[in-house]
């Protein structure tokens, strides 16, 4: 199992859901983060934002499962056609073991 995190544009992030979910992966978790990328933020003026509002959503696919979920975000999370900075990240991590605590089932 792995978990895919991926930090996007609040403004993607419906149509990221929706098509994960059509995709037929409908358990996901939306948490919403501050952050910045390489660029450290963006400078207006005297003021620097540093803090720019994003959301992170969370999946854990079978192993199988990455690249349709990774593609999914990637097409959906893409600003134009070329991507631009702030579009975000995708970060893949291992799952050990999942309980379910209402059931005490493990794994998904």
């Amino acid at each position: 199992m792995l978990m895919i995190k991926a930090i996007v544009r609040p403004e993607k992030t419906n149509a990221i859901m929706a098509e994960l979910n059509d995709a037929g992966f409908p358990a996901i978790t939306k948490v919403d983060v501050v952050g910045r990328g390489k660029q450290k933020g963006v400078i207006i003026g005297d003021v620097v934002y540093d803090e720019i509002p994003k959301e992170m959503l969370m999946i854990v696919v079978k192993d199988e499962d990455k690249d349709d979920v990774i593609s999914v975000i990637s097409r959906i999370a893409k600003t134009g056609e070329k991507g631009a900075f702030g579009d975000g990240k995708i970060f893949v991590t291992p799952v050990e073991e999942v309980y379910t605590l209402s059931s005490g089932n493990k794994g998904l």
